[in-house]
């Protein structure tokens, strides 16, 4: 800096190139700072809400945790095995509750038996959809499903309600329904727990939710 005197006046003179540097270098540092913050922000990306399961509040995820979430929503074998069997499981309710329009002696019963079937024939359309969405068939695999799933009716007894007419028919189907329902409620708290896919939970908070209650009310029936 170079001082100078003009009159009563003060003149200070600065070295221009000294001048020029300092803004440069005070840009510079600004641009840096600015790069990292704008760097940062990209790599984090902007937050997600992630709603929560039933009873649970929503969660917020960077952009990051938000990606390795979704991978992990991936269906895995839990999730393919349970709607395969659980396909049979419904297949075989249906053959029950198709029986009673023309065997059972209780209307109450029949008109049970038509909300079953109601309810399980689109379940069973959705489920096979779904294992086609996601490249698998609709047949368990390797293993007998008949054998590995609970409340299953055995040939013997599918048998017997087939030969059955009026009361006799009436008790013998509440009695192996309510514990078909009773498998297919354990089939569905297991891959709740084991599964991996959020359509497969709801499709099995679905089928908790819905075969409970019919269960209560069959055995009001019994």
């Amino acid at each position: 800096m170079l001082r100078s005197t003009d009159g009563n006046r003060l003149v200070i003179k600065v070295a221009v190139p000294a001048l020029l540097a300092a803004l440069a270098l005070g840009l510079t540092g600004c641009d840096s700072k600015g790069a990292e913050q704008a760097n940062s922000a990209a790599s984090s990306g902007p937050s997600v809400i992630a709603p929560g399961k039933p009873g649970e509040a929503a969660e917020t995820l960077s952009a990051q945790d938000a990606q390795r979430r979704g991978a992990d929503d991936k269906p895995n074998s839990a999730d393919v095995r349970y709607a395969q069997m659980m396909i049979q499981h419904h297949e075989q309710a249906l053959k029950m509750t198709g029986l009673a329009p023309e065997q059972a002696e209780s209307g109450a019963l029949k008109r049970l038996a038509e909300r079953i079937a109601a309810a399980q024939g689109p379940e069973v359309a959705v489920m096979r959809g779904w294992l086609k969405q996601h490249g698998r068939g609709a047949e368990p695999e390797g293993h007998d499903g008949h054998e590995a799933m609970p409340g299953m009716a055995s040939e013997a007894q599918l048998k017997s309600l087939r030969a059955a007419r009026g009361k006799a028919f009436d008790t013998l189907f509440l009695k192996l329904m309510i514990t078909h329902h009773q498998g297919a409620v354990t089939m569905a708290t297991d891959v709740k727990s084991q599964g991996n896919d959020v359509q497969v939970e709801e499709m099995a908070d679905d089928v908790i939710a819905q075969q409970t209650t019919e269960i209560s009310r069959m055995r009001d029936m019994s």
